[in-house]
């Protein structure tokens, strides 16, 4: 399937690399969607150049454009290097790396666009104030597409990891794979009460998703090979076997599962075993899973159970200046050529840790509740300012496990690091509410250090 708006793309490329005359001519017709399966004895006559001869000089003078050594090129091209492998992996780099994220650039909107976006609500892909944090989704975009895959991406709440998720299911889905998002919040409690009703609830929402009917029964039998064998059998056998090419699968809210410790002994395993798969049977290779999970839940964990803890992991970091700089100016706020106001962005990031949340929460405020920057950074830690809801969260959170709140207060009352028991600084970490750095652990930003000093 032609990526959409590819002919647009590689001419925008062409540009930033300022070909021209015939370099730009031959580019544009090599890497034309259309020719990207024809060999180069069918090209160069399409190109029009001289001969045959004439465009394989024109070709490895482009490749040079785009070598390694140049600023911005395909890290893995040398155009020294012998055979026809070159055009492979410079249009692999155009599609799987440089294609995204000019994709995620060109929808940025312009001044003035910006819409009023409730702070609760999920950023959709699509999204104006959907903000990318290299090289993370060129990255996950790229390994999707590779058999077999698994992504994990974990982080706090509200840190952004459904808006990475559909990101990649939407990567997925353009190039040729079926995808599937299953939210396991959806999932009501009575699902929850065996392997086997779990099992059947996500093969059933699954087939629906892809618009298959259920044919739960002419593949399960509980009593006689249990429900693992059960669930593997139907999707192998039915699900992978009906789409015939692969499928992204993302499973969100994968904490869910952590709450009910029968089924995660089994069903997490499970997950893993299915990756595994796809190095002895080729069918398991158009499974590619992408999951995520809240950190936070891990404060309820016991101490004998372990997270999911296989496949590529994903931790997504706060906003950095431009970051912050670029949601500011969907807000209106037009600070990048003001030291002020850069000043203020800077002072916000060590205030809240670029939490992109929190950020937003800030940037709501300044916009559309009249609320000064001054009074924003000086009410932000205390009860009564815009991040009250937010921290008693976190306060409750630690009230309810004594043994993390004398951790915490130990951080917040010592100037430099303190080393803390592992599982404490391990769930600390997992909160959001503390750094690592070696064993050492710190606030995480100024606004936990400065509530907590004060509240614990």
């Amino acid at each position: 399937m032609k990526p959409k708006d590819w002919d647009k793309f590689i001419k925008e490329v062409a540009n930033e690399q300022n070909l021209k005359g015939r370099l730009r001519e031959i580019f544009l017709v090599r890497f034309a969607y259309e020719n990207w399966r024809k060999p180069d004895t069918e090209v160069w006559e399409l190109a029009e150049a001289a001969s045959h001869e004439t465009y394989k000089k024109q070709m490895t003078e482009l490749y040079g454009c785009f070598s390694s050594e140049q600023p911005n090129g395909c890290p893995e091209l040398d155009p020294r290097s012998k055979g026809p492998g070159k055009f492979q992996i410079l249009r692999e780099w155009l599609k799987d790396i440089k294609y995204p994220e000019w994709k995620q650039a060109s929808t940025m909107p312009t001044f003035g666009m910006f819409p009023v976006i409730e702070t609760q609500t999920q950023i959709k892909v699509d999204s104006p104030i959907y903000i990318p944090r290299p090289p993370i989704e060129s990255d996950c975009c790229q390994a999707i597409l590779k058999p077999g895959a698994l992504i994990r991406i974990k982080a706090p709440e509200k840190m952004g990891k459904t808006s990475l998720l559909n990101t990649i299911l939407a990567h997925a889905e353009a190039n040729d794979c079926r995808k599937v998002y299953l939210n396991l919040r959806a999932a009501e409690g009575a699902m929850f009460s065996s392997l086997d009703k779990f099992l059947r609830w996500f093969c059933a929402n699954i087939s629906r998703e892809l618009g298959l009917k259920p044919e739960l029964d002419d593949y399960w039998d509980e009593e006689l090979f249990g429900s693992l064998v059960s669930c593997k059998t139907y999707f192998q056998s039915y699900l992978l076997e009906k789409i015939d090419r692969p499928l992204a699968l993302g499973l969100d809210n994968l904490d869910r599962v952590f709450e009910y410790a029968d089924i995660a002994k089994d069903f997490l395993p499970m997950l893993r075993y299915w990756h595994e798969e796809a190095n002895n049977l080729e069918i398991w290779q158009n499974l590619r899973l992408v999951i995520a999970n809240s950190t936070e839940v891990y404060i309820k964990l016991d101490a004998n159970q372990s997270p999911f803890n296989v496949g590529r992991q994903v931790k997504l970091p706060g906003f950095d200046l431009e970051q912050v700089l670029i949601l500011a100016n969907y807000y209106g706020f037009q600070w990048s050529e003001d030291q002020k106001k850069q000043q203020f962005a800077k002072d916000l990031i060590e205030m809240v840790g670029g939490h992109p949340y929190l950020v937003r929460l800030a940037l709501d405020a300044l916009a559309y509740q009249n609320v000064s920057q001054e009074k924003l950074l000086e009410e932000a830690p205390t009860q009564g300012g815009i991040y009250g809801s937010h921290l008693r969260r976190h306060w409750n959170n630690l009230q309810s496990s004594p043994e993390l709140a004398e951790g915490m207060k130990q951080v917040v009352k010592t100037e430099t690091g303190v080393q803390l028991e592992p599982s404490i600084a391990y769930k600390l970490e997992s909160m959001g509410l503390i750094n690592l750095l070696g064993d050492e652990a710190h606030p995480n930003c100024e606004l936990y250090h400065r509530y907590f000093q004060d509240n614990l």
